[in-house]
């Protein structure tokens, strides 16, 4: 469903600024804005523990490596 809204010529011209290509709609760059300020959810800190852990363990691997495992 949707909602026409109005806004100030300002915050329309910040709306265009932050569009990441031309014809990504205004939803998406609301829903990219709203998301920048939601609390991660428990798995989500989860997964970050965890990646956290294996980055001191060593357990990385550069992009470098990854080529040379692969042959590029």
């Amino acid at each position: 469903m949707a909602t026409t809204i109005s806004i100030s010529q300002e915050l329309l011209l910040k709306l265009k600024e932050r569009k990441l290509y031309d014809k990504e709609s205004y939803e998406e760059v609301i829903w990219d804005a709203l998301e920048d300020s939601m609390e991660l959810s428990n798995e989500t800190k989860k997964r970050i523990k965890i990646a956290e852990a294996d980055i001191k363990a060593g357990r990385i691997y550069s992009l470098d490596d990854v080529k040379l495992e692969l042959g590029f």
